[in-house]
């Protein structure tokens, strides 16, 4: 499936800065991407990423970072404003915290993917493991394969689409974000449950799949809406057991 589009002009590309990880240090590269203005409009490349753990994490400029292999934990982590592109799999915690800007997974994300995001969009392309979209608070993230148990758990505003199957549990603990799946769902989390779809729910949807490159390729009609069932905002004793 195709990435994001329009992500850097193809001159940007032919100029791009290449950081080779066989060479110089991790370290080094974050400290010359944190150095950047926020308005940096560059390209990089990061070769030989060999599964390297932090890498371009707490980006602050629209630099676009396209990394060349596999990433290890937190990869592109409390990014804010940059496009950061893997251009392989990604271990736990893809994304954590980020606050806007575009992260593209092209292969598949282990557990935490998005975790805690507060703005922007995380793309997977693959499957994500467990606890996909935990606690997010903004973000939205679409995933092309399917999700694993306990994704969206406490998930409180934002976007989890999902274009595959989810795990047990999904929603668990919900507040306020919208959970889309146009596969099925192994079970419902507590307070979690099916929800209209309504014409408003199909153009936010739309919009979200046209983000993450899929413009006319899927059927939002084919997507359940899930959400929060709003009992376990206040405590009650009734409820104490679902705590």
């Amino acid at each position: 499936m195709s990435s994001r589009p329009s992500v850097r002009p193809v001159s940007s590309r032919s100029n791009a800065r290449i950081f080779d990880l066989n060479k110089s240090k991790l370290r080094d590269l974050n400290e010359q991407l944190h150095a950047l203005p926020p308005d940096a409009d560059q390209y990089w490349r990061v070769l030989n990423p060999k599964g390297g753990h932090a890498i371009a994490v707490g980006l602050n400029s629209a630099v676009t970072v396209n990394i060349e292999g596999h990433v290890g934990y937190y990869c592109a982590g409390m990014n804010k404003r940059a496009t950061v592109i893997v251009e392989g799999s990604a271990s736990t915690g893809v994304a954590e915290n980020m606050m806007s800007g575009y992260v593209h997974v092209k292969g598949d994300a282990s557990q935490s993917a998005g975790a805690s995001g507060r703005g922007g969009m995380l793309v997977i392309d693959g499957n994500a493991s467990a606890r996909c979209g935990i606690s997010m608070k903004g973000v939205d993230i679409v995933v092309k394969g399917s999700v694993g148990h306990l994704s969206a758990f406490m998930a409180q505003t934002g976007n989890l689409v999902v274009l595959g199957d989810t795990g047990e549990s999904l929603g668990d603990s919900i507040y306020e974000a919208r959970l889309f799946v146009r596969g099925s769902v192994r079970s419902l989390g507590t307070d979690c449950i099916k929800k209209e779809m309504r014409d408003d729910h199909r153009a936010q949807l739309h919009d979200l799949l046209k983000k993450a490159g899929l413009a006319g390729r899927v059927d939002v009609g084919e997507f359940t809406r899930y959400g929060s069932a709003r009992t376990l905002y206040h405590f009650h004793v009734d409820n104490a057991s679902a705590y």
